[in-house]
C-alpha cells in the first residue's frame, strides 16, 4: 500500500509529531508498505521517500522544551497552504492512505481532517467533529459530565484588563490548582499554581494571543490512562511521578517518569478505569473504526477522574499508547498495522 505519513505541522507538539512520524515509518516498511514522509510545515516538506521495504529512517529526538510561539506562525501559513493546493496536497491524493502522525494543534483539533475529507483523501483516526470535541478540553469535560462520567469542577479564563473571576479564585483560594491552556496537548504550558500572584504570572505568560486557561484543582492521587484501539480497550497503564504534574519533559525525557503496564491495581479498579475509557471514546463521538487515548487523575479519595481524551495520541518509542499496545501483546508495528487496518476496512 502506498502511504503518505503527516507529520511535524505548526504545533507546540512538532517535535512529538516528527519523532512519531520516523517511528510509524519503520513500522509501515517492515510491514512491506511504501511510504512517504511528509512535514507539511518544513521548508522543504517531502522529509523521506518514496520509500521501500528494506530502506532505512532516522530515528528523530524529541526536544527538552516545545518550539516558541513565534515559529509556529510561519509553520501554520506553510501547513495551510500545503494542504490547500500544491504538490503536497497532489501527493496525498496519490496516496492509498494518509497515516496522520500529527499531533496537536491543526492536527488534532480537527482542521487538518477536515481539509483532507474535502479533498476525498482517507485517512487514519478520527474525523473533524470527533478531534474538535475531544482537543477543547472545557466542552469536553462537558460532555463527558453530561453522560455521567466522573470529572473535575473547573473554569475557563481568558486572561486580560479586569479582575480574575470569581470563580477562579474561588478553585485558587481552596487551591492547590493547575492551569493550562484549554485547547493543547502534550502537557504543554502545564503549571501548579498555589496563588492568585502565581496564577498572574502564568496569565502573563500566555502571550498577546488571547490563550484561554483551563483552571482546575490539583489532584494528588495516582494518575493512569488507558487506549481504545477499534472495539478493543488496552491495558490500563500507570504513570508512576517523581513531580507533582506529567508536563511535557517528563513526557519526552527518558527517566523522568515510571510508566508501569499492566498497572499494578485490582483488578475490579482496572475494569472501572477500562469501562470509563470506552464510554469516554463514545461519548465524543470515537467509533469501532478510530483509536484515542484517555487519561485519569484520582482524587485524595482515590477516586479517578477523566481528565482528557486524546484524539491522536503519541507513537514515538517512549509513547503511552505503544506502551498499552505492548501490555495487550502487540508489538509496535501490529499497533500500526492496526490502525491501517481501521482506516482502510
Amino acid at each position: 500500500m502506498r502511504i503518505v505519513i503527516l507529520c511535524g505541522g505548526e504545533s507546540a507538539e512538532r517535535d512529538v509529531s516528527l519523532a512519531s512520524g520516523s517511528s510509524v515509518a519503520r513500522a509501515l516498511l517492515e510491514r512491506d508498505h511504501r511510504v512517504v514522509l511528509v512535514d507539511p510545515g518544513a521548508e522543504e516538506p517531502v522529509l523521506a521517500g518514496p520509500l521501500r521495504p528494506g530502506d532505512v529512517v532516522d530515528a528523530f529526538a524529541v526536544g527538552k522544551e516545545p518550539p516558541s510561539a513565534a515559529g509556529r506562525r510561519l509553520l501554520r501559513e506553510r501547513v495551510r497552504a500545503r494542504l490547500t493546493e500544491g504538490p503536497v496536497l497532489d501527493l496525498l491524493r496519490e496516496a492509498d492512505l494518509v497515516f496522520l502522525a500529527l499531533h496537536g494543534g491543526w492536527g488534532e483539533d480537527g482542521r487538518v481532517q477536515d481539509l483532507l475529507g474535502a479533498a476525498g483523501i482517507r485517512f487514519t483516526g478520527a474525523g473533524s467533529a470527533a478531534c474538535a470535541a475531544a482537543w477543547h478540553k472545557d466542552r469536553a469535560q462537558a460532555a463527558l459530565a453530561a453522560a455521567g462520567l466522573p470529572v473535575v469542577e473547573r473554569a475557563v479564563w481568558r486572561p486580560g484588563p479586569g479582575e480574575v473571576p470569581e470563580e477562579v479564585r474561588r478553585l485558587v483560594a481552596a487551591g492547590p490548582v493547575v492551569a493550562k491552556p484549554v485547547a493543547d496537548g502534550s502537557s504543554v504550558s502545564v503549571h501548579l499554581v498555589d496563588s492568585l500572584a502565581e496564577l498572574a504570572l502564568v496569565a502573563a505568560g500566555t502571550g498577546p494571543d488571547g490563550v484561554e486557561l483551563l483552571v482546575e484543582p490539583f489532584l494528588p492521587g495516582r494518575e493512569f490512562t488507558v487506549a481504545v484501539v477499534g472495539d478493543q480497550v488496552l491495558p490500563v497503564v500507570e504513570i508512576e511521578l517523581t513531580t507533582p504534574l506529567f508536563d511535557y519533559t517528563a513526557k519526552y525525557q527518558p527517566d523522568a517518569v515510571t510508566e508501569v503496564c499492566p498497572a499494578r491495581v485490582p483488578t475490579d479498579f482496572a475494569d472501572r478505569l477500562q469501562e470509563l475509557a470506552l464510554r469516554a471514546h463514545q461519548v465524543l463521538g470515537f467509533g469501532t473504526d478510530v483509536y484515542s487515548r484517555t487519561d485519569f487523575r484520582c482524587d485524595a479519595a482515590g477516586e479517578p477522574m477523566c481528565m482528557e481524551v486524546n484524539a491522536l495520541p503519541g507513537l514515538t518509542a517512549t509513547s503511552l499508547l505503544p506502551l498499552a499496545a505492548t501490555g495487550a501483546g502487540w508489538t509496535y508495528p501490529d499497533l500500526i498495522q492496526r490502525i491501517v487496518d481501521l482506516a482502510t476496512r
